[in-house]
């Protein structure tokens, strides 16, 4: 429930979007779910001549298995060899067996990003000329089928359970302390946390077959268990339930000998301390979640994770209040309403959290999208329109529920002339009423048992029974009447009604913020796509970057561990100025770090050369030089001479046609 807008905060609503305006209008480069940028071959490519290795080039750094890459021939057989390695930066590569056949092939691929969330996907090339492939459903089921239904489902579950946990108890400590003994908010409460802790340890379970294999039989395997309390999800994850380990004692205390406190300075200091108390737990089990997900890598994450603590907690303390509201309008015992002045503090509450949201949720939209257009040209940014849609439905829900307060604050305070005199009277005996009734119930109990005492009659038990059962009937019945006349009053069926409009959008803009965690950001899926776009273009029969020239030479220096694989990439491999990249690796595919690697080029037939190429150290085992000069074109000799100490050296050579 909010307040009504005012010119102030109009002003502040207006500053707020142009700041994210600008923001949008200059953002720079960032990631948060890797995405593949390039790869080589590139997709749908036809190459002569058969690759050595497939290197895929991603938005980020991801975490591989042994079989991350799978590269599998015509017929469907694996053609890779050992495992993919880092060759640089965020590219990694997979070997090949050699004399591979000509046909189309199929690369597929299972990766997890640093924000934790599979990375799938497959593409084809073509060694001489395409041909038909029996390869089909080549894609991993990591992250899909009924492993990824029951993995999103319990990421509902346990953003709900923390919803209500964390704003339930809030409600019961900022807004209603008398609720603390309602056992309706009790059970609300507690059933926060257990589905909570249950959610989690689910997702502890599914985590390793998520990931991998996407097979609901791998969920029990003890061996991806452990591979997952390695990983940073992992790691997060069993925070979460350590937390729950204290935000249980938190329960126990507010549940228990928190309600037993008297009015007090004692229960003033108690209130203060549960409320440092459960805000540390709360933040805590907020950052579970951020220092995992998509605020934990790209632009700025020490900014953006505790930006999506903040954003967190006023979500709990919005959403999870407003359920907590509703329970106590329509479970609460008539001996206990709800009062208004709660409802005036939730309010209040309620507005500051949608201020919260409002400035947490611009940077966020600033950080993961990027562009005004990625808000409708990428799933993240379409989902990102419903979900404003949501809050925007939710506050316009709330002004009424708050116009309700208003009217129901208005009554209590006086009796209002419309209200007819019987009503007024009616409500106002109530209390006394089922007091008196109360009253008599015991004394006739009383009368009952005395009377048998002094008869001496066997019959006495009975009718101290019959008397205290028809003093529960009428205690009963006196409170189902007050009930009635309180739930008669139109402004309090008001209320209730609209803050379970409330309830019911808040419960869709959860599912909508749950996909959206695991949707893409729009500026990687942007950032992908142009680079997708710009290996096709490179890779096009008419582009220059057609001719690319890629070589493996094997090297043995003849020293300890002086045995190689030196690759050689030239671009466009034509006549002019062209790139080229040297690659040296161990017999296993890892990078080898040797002190010096020369190249020379050599056109025997026209007896130009050796021309000298001193490459560049890029990183370990990568060398570059840029504006190598080939000046004719013919069948030229590529030498490369490797070091791999100070006296342990060799020169390994193969012809290629240039131009």
């Amino acid at each position: 429930m909010t307040r009504t807008i005012t010119p102030r905060l109009r002003t502040l609503v207006l500053l707020l979007l142009a700041v994210t305006g600008a923001l949008l209008a200059g953002a720079g480069p960032a990631s948060a779910h890797a995405a593949l940028t390039g790869s080589d071959p590139a997709q749908g490519v036809v190459v002569k001549k058969a690759p050595s290795q497939v290197s895929l080039t991603f938005s980020e750094t991801v975490a591989m298995t042994g079989d991350s890459v799978r590269v599998l021939d015509p017929k469907g057989r694996p053609v890779q060899t050992g495992t993919p390695a880092n060759v640089s930066g965020t590219t990694y590569a997979v070997r090949l067996k050699s004399g591979l056949a000509e046909g189309t092939y199929t690369v597929a691929y299972q990766v997890v990003s640093a924000d934790g969330h599979p990375v799938a996907g497959a593409y084809t090339f073509s060694v001489g000329a395409p041909s038909p492939t029996v390869v089909s459903g080549t894609g991993p089921a990591a992250g899909g089928g009924t492993v990824g239904v029951l993995y999103g489902f319990g990421r509902y579950v346990s953003y709900a359970g923390f919803v209500v946990l964390a704003g339930g108890a809030a409600f019961v400590l900022a807004c209603w302390r008398r609720g603390a003994g309602v056992r309706a908010l009790q059970r609300l409460v507690v059933g926060g946390w257990l589905a909570l802790t249950a959610a989690t340890l689910w997702l502890l379970l599914l985590r390793g077959a998520y990931t991998t294999s996407g097979k609901l039989a791998d969920v029990l395997d003890l061996d991806l268990l452990g591979q997952v309390l390695q990983t940073k999800t992992g790691a997060a994850l069993v925070s979460r339930l350590l937390l729950l380990a204290a935000a249980a004692l938190f329960v126990a205390v507010l549940f228990g000998a928190y309600t037993r406190r008297e009015e007090g300075e004692e229960k003033r200091d108690l209130t203060f301390g549960l409320a440092v108390g459960g805000t540390v737990v709360a933040a805590g089990l907020a950052s579970s979640w951020a220092m995992a997900e998509h605020a934990s890598v790209g632009l700025q994450p020490g900014i953006a994770m505790p930006v999506d603590v903040v954003h967190l907690l006023a979500v709990a303390t919005w959403l999870g209040g407003l359920t907590a509201l509703l329970v106590a309008l329509y479970r609460a015992p008539a001996e206990t309403p709800v009062e208004s002045a709660a409802v005036h503090r939730f309010s209040r509450l309620a507005f500051g959290s949608v201020l919260a949201l409002v400035v947490t949720g611009a940077y966020q939209s600033w950080r993961q999208l990027g562009s005004w257009s990625a808000f409708t040209e990428t799933r993240y940014g379409q989902l990102l329109l419903v979900k404003i849609g949501l809050v925007a439905l939710l506050v316009g829900v709330a002004a009424v529920s708050r116009r309700w307060t208003a009217r129901l604050a208005d009554t209590r305070a006086g009796a209002p002339a419309d209200r007819p005199r019987k009503e007024r009277v009616a409500s106002a005996a109530a209390g006394p009423t089922a007091k008196a009734s109360a009253r008599a119930s015991v004394k006739a109990g009383e009368a009952a048992g005395t009377k048998g005492a002094e008869t001496g009659k066997g019959d006495d038990t009975g009718d101290s029974r019959r008397a205290a059962q028809l003093a529960r009937q009428r205690a009963a019945a006196d409170a189902a009447r007050r009930k009635r006349l309180r739930d008669a009053d139109p402004n309090r069926f008001g209320l209730r009604s609209s803050v379970l409009a409330e309830a019911g959008v808040a419960v869709v803009l959860l599912a909508v913020t749950t996909v959206l965690t695991q949707t893409e950001p729009g500026r990687t899926e942007q950032q992908a796509e142009a680079a997708t776009a710009a290996s096709a273009r490179s890779s096009s029969p008419s582009s220059p970057a057609s001719g690319a020239l890629t070589l493996d030479m094997p090297f043995d220096t003849g020293g300890t561990d002086g045995k190689g694989v030196a690759r050689i990439d030239l671009d466009p491999a034509r006549v002019g100025g062209n790139e080229m990249h040297v690659y040296v690796q161990r017999p296993n595919g890892r990078a080898f770090d040797v002190p010096e690697v020369k190249v020379s080029f050599t056109l025997e037939a026209k007896k130009i050369g050796p021309l000298p190429v001193n490459p560049d150290h890029i990183t370990t085992g990568h060398w570059s030089a840029s504006g190598v000069q080939i000046p004719m074109a013919g069948d030229w000799k590529i030498a490369v001479t490797v070091r791999t100490s100070d006296i342990d050296q060799a020169t390994v050579s193969k012809n290629a046609q240039i131009g």
